[in-house]
């Protein structure tokens, strides 16, 4: 009984642990469904292959073989062709600096790799 009742939670467990888990995706699927991914983490991998930024605060495009996206951000950004993997929230109609950047991620968190 007791072998049962700790497999029993120890499914519980790894459930909820795979349910916090942000989806990793590509940018051409993100941008091809932007709907799908609102109010989720995402995760996104690629190379900068543009940024800005003032302050601690600016923007970085994020590249990889399927398609660019911008991501905004308030922890500084990489520089120009560092391979980054970042965890954010989609975001639609961005405007920065007057440019319309349409949909991009809002960046929660980052790795390099």
């Amino acid at each position: 009984m007791k072998t049962r009742a700790l497999g029993l939670v120890l499914l519980a467990i790894t459930a909820l642990l795979f349910t916090a888990c942000p989806n990793e995706t590509t940018i051409g699927r993100l941008t091809s469904d932007p709907a799908r991914y609102r109010n989720k983490d995402v995760v996104l991998t690629g190379h900068v292959t543009n940024s800005f930024g003032v302050l601690g605060q600016g923007g970085y495009e994020l590249s990889d073989e399927t398609g660019r996206i911008w991501v905004v951000t308030n922890r500084g950004v990489p520089s120009k062709g560092a391979r980054v993997q970042t965890v954010g929230k989609v975001i639609n109609g961005i405007n920065w600096g007057g440019r319309n950047l349409g949909t991009a991620l809002e960046e929660t968190g980052r790795r390099f790799r």
